[in-house]
């Protein structure tokens, strides 16, 4: 049975991922901060007859990240989903904003990929980055979100040119915003109800998983 580990796996695109990857015999690793919450998604993968397993981690701490991929034997994908979202002006974000988004965003997923790392390069797995649109162009009132998701494009693209020559691949994807709790203490989305729900971008992130560049499910 393939073996997945998803950041953020708690809620949101996470944890439909979570639930898609299982749904389809992944024996699924669920990383996060909040218990709770990665044990309602392993109790649904259960129910269902899949397997997953619940790992404590905060991506924004190089030492938890790593303790959590110690406790991982084989890995053959790696989703890096765990981000945050601070919108407004420029001139209104505070420290605690910039640092809350690079920390999560961007050191998130360096520190993740580099733990997983010597297990993907094992199996000659596959690595996703979840970077959304934001990363394509900038957006009104998202200047600081864009930056952290321009970071994760340049650090994907950089790392695909780095393992040409080898058998693991890093996919970068990019969808535009979704129907989650990513915006429930943000007023930046007026009626996120009106967007798509995490469920059909998992389903399209699922059917593209096959080693690509990227995965584009808007533009």
């Amino acid at each position: 049975m393939p073996t997945v580990a998803i950041t953020g796996a708690g809620s949101g695109l996470g944890r439909a991922l979570a639930l898609k990857y299982a749904e389809n015999h992944y024996s699924v690793y669920l990383l996060g901060r909040t218990d709770s919450k990665l044990h309602i998604v392993q109790k649904m993968i259960l129910q269902n007859g899949g397997k997953a397993e619940v790992i404590l981690c905060d991506v924004r701490q190089e030492a938890s990240v790593s303790i959590a991929f110690q406790q991982i034997g084989e890995l053959d994908v790696l989703i890096n989903s765990a981000g945050i979202g601070i919108f407004g002006p420029v001139n209104q974000y505070q420290m605690n904003d910039i640092d809350a988004t690079i920390d999560t965003n961007i050191k998130g997923t360096i520190f993740t990929i580099q733990s997983a790392l010597p297990l993907i390069r094992e199996s000659k797995g596959r690595i996703l980055t979840i970077i959304s649109t934001a990363g394509l162009r900038g957006k009104m009132n998202e200047s600081l979100y864009c930056a952290s998701k321009f970071a994760i494009r340049g650090l994907t693209e950089s790392l695909q040119k780095e393992w040409e020559h080898e058998p693991m691949s890093i996919t970068a994807v990019y969808m535009g915003g979704m129907n989650t709790p990513f915006w429930k203490d943000s007023t930046h989305v007026k009626d996120p109800s009106k967007l798509k729900g995490p469920e059909i971008v998992a389903e399209q992130i699922f059917n593209e998983d096959d080693s690509r560049n990227e995965i584009i499910i808007d533009q």
